[in-house]
């Protein structure tokens, strides 16, 4: 959520910031219900302020044994005005909360400017792109040859979109997220937290997902329940409600969970194979700040998620988002993306995102600071690390051989049982 004091003191900084969003916002329907919100709350303070007076006018009357009907009269006409002053006060916080809860975030001005994206900015690419002498197989095809993913089995059960990894496939999408979870909490210091599937939808409108994103979200019939769309969901909301210590900031977690998406307005887009899915399975990566750590924490948490890649040998690149291709609650963000050597084409396997204090209004995470013992809200961030479908698959693409069995990355082979290679039969040939 946006500071509220933006609307009031720099109305045209939220229209121009929101512009470069590609979001047009009804600044003078906006302020106007401001400046109505904030007399209402100055007439109902006078209003209680005679209240009291009157009240002890009565008291006064009543000691000295004179008669006090008129300014009980009084009283009661104010007290029934205060009544009306404050449920109006309340409809019109209501009217304007929904307001400011329909408003994404103000982008970083460091935020490439930007319509699309297309415009986007490439920026650092690691690793060499892998070459090979011999024709290559899609992931889907590797599947099948290996006996690692069940397609026809997944759209029996569930439909399209969804996964049925089998023998070896099952086994190694264990690994991936054994090895990320594991390298995360040792090397990188995250905590480990396993968080629910399902959560209400006051986390979801905390870490802006509601009301926003609403058609992409899995809710339960007659529940106040959401299946999560990312990890970020509940732990961003660990904290909710809470007030943090300085000196313990940052606070950093790693949880992994399966994450669920209709992936509404994309139907017939990369809907072959692993690459866009109902269900997938995630590690993330989310931090809690101070607000003077947070260009330096989002610089970091960038790293933390590259890291990964990194060990596995694979061919990225980084890509930061220009403003008009940033989400609805995110600042600034930098998309990871792998190459896919089959197809010709880059997949994107992480956003590392920081959404400054816009999630912890929404979800009034706050902390106490050490110098002045006052209390602000903190800046949050986070980060796939990373997802699995498509980690998946530049896994299988990138390490196929001719013979048309994948080598396994040395770092997960600890996972595998020591195999360093599937076979045609998905379980070391």
């Amino acid at each position: 959520m946006l500071d509220p004091r933006l609307i009031r003191n720099e109305p045209e900084l939220v229209v121009e910031g929101l512009a470069t969003k590609q979001v047009e916002v009804d600044m003078q329907a906006l302020t106007a219900m401001e400046e109505k919100r904030r007399a209402l709350i100055a007439e109902t303070e006078e209003e209680k302020r005679k209240l009291n007076v009157a009240s002890e006018s009565i008291a006064l009357l009543k000691k000295e044994g004179k008669d006090a009907s008129e300014a009980i009269s009084d009283t009661r006409r104010i007290s029934d005005r205060v009544k009306e002053l404050d449920a109006e006060l309340n409809s019109l916080q209501a009217a304007f909360d929904e307001a400011l809860l329909a408003l994404p975030n103000l982008p970083d001005p460091k935020a490439p400017i930007g319509a699309s994206p297309e415009d986007n900015v490439i920026g650092e690419m690691w690793g060499e792109q892998p070459e090979y002498d011999f024709e290559l197989l899609e992931h889907v095809e590797l599947c099948r040859n290996l006996g690692l993913v069940d397609f026809e089995a997944a759209t029996r059960m569930a439909g399209t979109g969804f996964i049925l990894y089998t023998g070896a496939g099952a086994r190694l999408v264990r690994g991936l997220i054994n090895f990320m979870l594991d390298h995360q909490t040792t090397v990188n210091g995250y905590r480990e937290v396993w968080p629910p599937t399902l959560v209400r939808s006051d986390s979801m409108v905390g870490t802006g997902q509601l009301p926003k994103l609403a058609d992409d979200m899995y809710k339960i019939e007659d529940e106040d329940l959401y299946l999560i769309p990312t990890a970020e969901v509940p732990v961003t909301n660990i904290h909710r409600e809470s007030i943090l210590r300085a000196e313990n900031l940052p606070v950093s977690y790693a949880a992994w969970s399966s994450c669920f998406r209709k992936e509404a307005g994309a139907h017939g887009a990369d809907t072959r194979g692993l690459i866009r899915v109902h269900q997938f399975d995630k590690v993330e990566l989310v931090r809690f700040c101070e607000p003077e750590q947070s260009e330096e924490e989002h610089q970091l948490l960038l790293g933390h998620a590259r890291s990964v890649l990194e060990l596995l040998g694979l061919h990225y690149r980084v890509i930061e988002l220009c403003t008009g291709d940033l989400s609805f609650a995110a600042r600034r963000c930098y998309d990871i993306e792998l190459w896919s050597p089959a197809t010709g084409r880059w997949l994107e396997v992480s956003s590392c995102s920081n959404f400054g204090d816009f999630q912890a209004r929404r979800a009034n995470i706050r902390y106490r600071r050490t110098d002045d013992n006052k209390v602000a809200f903190v800046h949050t961030l986070n980060a796939s690390g990373v997802a699995v479908p498509r980690l998946f698959i530049a896994l299988l693409e990138t390490f196929q051989t001719e013979e048309g069995s994948v080598v396994i990355p040395e770092p997960l082979r600890p996972w595998m049982g020591g195999l360093s290679l599937l076979g045609p039969l998905g379980d070391g040939g």
